[in-house]
């Protein structure tokens, strides 16, 4: 790996403040002298783009800040509806377990239909955002997204020049608050990038399964590149899958022409599963999945452009 990608999981894992994301880019500039900051939306989001947006004919793209470190892990099954649907309720238990002692307790205090309906639902908002959004940085973030900042470095350095004048790379603000910077990048370069094909990379260095999911359109211009240059190997199992049918929730959502590069564990009852992220526990890096995407990334770039 590069110097730069080495210093970044070393010293520069924890990006979720304002003052992180800053080090972090003050961080960039030293590499990137020639890195933009986008700035706008709210919560205020600060998008590092390399590259111009409106001659790129690819643009990659991975998110920088990091999220709150959580008791449970954001457990991802993009080919399971049903155990994706299940697990979302579990985590919603606690949460709806204080709405209905709050209710209790106020009714027993006052029979004011306002205070005893919306003082609860308040409650438990303010607890969701305050535990999902609010909390401690997570301090290991190796996979998400760490791993998909450095495969963005990673492809920077190893791009010919020729390749580089026709790429853009984008590092988003705000994935974990609600994809609020890719929102706010897309609609600011919304007739720039109607034709143009956006690969994202979150969560790509835990798991030997490497999965790919294409929109129609997507599918559609570039689905036979894709399938030429992402081949399966020995210890890396690749799947080709629609975004009508997996669920992958990331920053390519939204955008005309998109692809999500993740990697993944598989299980024989779940599927493809993500686990340990938005925990201490998210400190897996495995290089070999940096590489061979990469070596893909830069063989599809070169059928494309």
């Amino acid at each position: 790996m590069l110097d730069l990608s080495r210093e970044i999981l070393a010293d520069y894992q924890v990006r979720k403040t304002k003052k992180q994301k800053l080090r972090f880019i003050e961080f960039l500039k030293g590499y990137m002298p020639d890195l933009k900051i986008e700035e706008g939306g709210f919560p205020r989001n600060r998008n590092i783009v390399v590259g111009d947006i409106s001659r790129a004919k690819v643009i990659l793209s991975a998110h920088y800040d990091t999220c709150a470190v959580l008791p449970f892990p954001n457990f991802i099954t993009p080919k399971n509806f049903l155990f994706t649907i299940l697990y979302s309720l579990l985590i919603c238990i606690p949460f709806l377990a204080v709405l209905v002692v709050a209710e209790l307790l106020l009714s027993y205090y006052t029979d004011n239909y306002f205070i005893n309906f919306f003082v609860p639902w308040l409650l438990m908002v303010g607890l969701m955002l305050l535990v999902f959004m609010g909390g401690k940085p997570n301090k290991h973030t190796a996979n998400d997204n760490t791993s998909g900042v450095i495969t963005l470095c990673e492809l920077m350095g190893s791009l010919s020049i020729e390749q580089r004048s026709e790429v853009a790379f984008v590092f988003f603000d705000n994935e974990e608050n609600g994809l609020l910077g890719s929102s706010f990048f897309r609609k600011k370069h919304k007739n720039e990038i109607k034709d143009k094909l956006l690969i994202n990379f979150d969560c790509v260095s835990d798991g030997n399964n490497v999965l790919l999911v294409l929109n129609r359109t997507a599918e559609n211009l570039f689905g036979n590149a894709v399938s030429n240059t992402f081949v399966s190997v020995e210890d890396k199992e690749v799947h080709i899958c629609k975004s009508s049918n997996t669920f992958y929730p990331s920053d390519q959502m939204g955008f005309p022409v998109n692809m999500a590069v993740s990697t993944l564990k598989k299980n024989r009852i779940l599927g493809l599963y993500m686990d340990r992220i938005h925990t201490g526990r998210d400190t897996v890096f495995e290089e070999g999945n940096i590489e061979f995407i990469v070596s893909r990334i830069k063989s599809l770039i070169g059928l494309i452009l």
